[in-house]
């Protein structure tokens, strides 16, 4: 039970503590059912098709180019929400699935990827499928408009429920929060940080002000800006844990083997085995975003018109992030870091001691890619919000929730990490929920589009695409 002092009935550690134990409830088997429950469903329902059509969607990435009735190309938009999901989750995400969980944890992750890909590849076909376009021609998509137009009438609720949901859940809660911890963490390997909370608010502000230069460019500077970035980013972050991996190379075998012997170990019984496959799933949740229902918000502004291919393009996002860059994160944290001496939740002074004990002066080349990482998942993350306005306000509230946005990241850069986590992951579940039975109730109209589509000889399939 929380005991709330008389005097000050209402503090930050006290909301704290609710907004923990609201989303430890709802985020726990709820969240893990409609999400790896819901995303095996529509794997096998789609005959397994993250894993037999992964060739045709690397196909379907090299030959997508701008053009048509869209913003931006579908690689574009790809890159735009990897920008998102390789973010603070891929490090600070992966620590804290590590220090609740245990290495079994990451395998639920990988688990959580190749689910993720075939429910990507259905937000993608039907962001394309049921997207909508302005008087101005341009295009808009999510699963509010997937809702509207694919589902009857009595359905809309859930569209507008999604959309309150989106304009929170995408508030850049953990990105805020645990970029101003990585600074702090770095500033204070250099010198004394005498006043943490007035520097957590110049950090807020610096921050908002970077974010502001690209944001109000609206998705094509986004996009452009993610193009370059995410290459940018995955790349050098790679360069880093392979130099760890060929330090470490004999451990390598000991670390993969923790990894699948603690991923079904039940010593501690079927409730703890439970539990660390929950705590996988609900940070790959916050990870690769597949059934949170961002992605098809991205993937709506595509100027590809052929939905299957739109929807390969979207599969590899989870291959990416929940794939690879966790992978790295973790192997570079369980090779090198020390999760015995961690008390409470972490984040990411956990991953940068670990890069600071095997690289010299690793913890400040790890911040310049989570700052990489937190901002390019900012630039995404207001997109998906504005939308989410614009669905709800019209023009003039995706304008005032921009700028709504930008302040909330001064907020969120001095509240408590236990809060920030909290409220991530209650708004995210709001998000999936409507965005998972949206899928399952359209999957057929999925399956027609992809059997018309790959019935085609490769050579006629990809000419009528180019026609459309």
């Amino acid at each position: 039970m929380i005991s709330v002092n008389p005097y000050y009935p209402f503090n930050l550690d006290t909301l704290g503590k609710y907004i923990t134990g609201i989303a430890d409830t709802v985020c726990g088997y709820p969240l893990f059912i409609a999400l790896i429950g819901g995303g095996l469903f529509l794997f096998f329902y789609s005959g397994m098709i993250s894993l037999r059509r992964l060739p045709e969607a690397l196909r379907a990435l090299r030959s997508s180019k701008s053009g048509g009735s869209g913003e931006i190309s579908s690689a574009q938009a790809l890159a735009s929400v990897v920008a998102a999901t390789v973010g603070m989750g891929n490090i600070a995400g992966v620590a804290i699935a590590l220090v609740m969980g245990g290495p079994g944890a990451i395998f639920w992750m990988w688990v959580s990827a190749i689910v993720g890909m075939s429910t990507k590849f259905h937000e993608g076909v039907l962001a394309i499928r049921y997207r909508t376009f302005d008087s101005d021609g341009h295009p808009f998509g999510g699963p509010m408009h997937i809702i509207r137009h694919g589902l009857p009438r009595r359905w809309l609720p859930m569209a507008t429920f999604f959309a309150v949901a989106g304009m929170f859940g995408t508030l850049c809660i953990m990105n805020a929060n645990q970029l101003t911890e990585a600074t702090l963490s770095t500033v204070s390997r250099i010198t004394t940080v005498d006043y943490p909370l007035v520097t957590r608010f110049i950090i807020g502000l610096i921050i908002a002000a970077v974010v502001t230069l690209v944001v109000v460019g609206g998705v094509k500077r986004i996009a452009s800006v993610a193009s370059v970035l995410v290459p940018f980013m995955v790349g050098a972050y790679f360069l880093m844990v392979l130099y760890i991996i060929m330090t470490h190379l004999a451990d390598v075998p000991a670390v993969f083997a923790s990894i699948f012997n603690e991923a079904f170990s039940l010593r501690a019984g079927w409730g703890a085995l439970a539990g660390v496959a929950i705590i996988g799933a609900r940070r790959a949740a916050l990870v690769n975003d597949a059934g949170v229902g961002t992605a098809s918000i991205m993937h709506g502004t595509s100027s590809c018109r052929q939905p299957v291919k739109e929807g390969l393009v979207a599969m590899l996002g989870p291959a990416i992030d929940s794939g690879f860059v966790c992978t790295l994160t973790a192997l570079a944290i369980l090779l090198c870091g020390d999760l015995t001496a961690v008390e409470g939740v972490k984040g990411l002074s956990v991953a940068m001691d670990a890069f600071g004990s095997a690289i010299p002066g690793g913890e400040f080349l790890l911040m310049v890619i989570v700052t990489c990482f937190a901002l390019s998942s900012m630039f995404s993350y207001s997109f998906y919000g504005r939308r989410c306005a614009r669905y709800l306000f019209g023009s003039k509230g995706e304008k005032a929730y921009l700028w709504f946005f930008i302040a909330t990241l001064i907020i969120f850069a001095v509240i408590s990490l236990d809060a920030a986590v909290g409220l991530c992951d209650l708004f995210y579940a709001c998000m999936a929920f409507p965005t998972m039975l949206t899928l399952i109730l359209l999957r057929k109209r999925v399956r027609e589009e992809s059997e018309a589509y790959f019935s085609q000889p490769r050579g006629e399939s990809m000419l009528a695409e180019s026609e459309i």
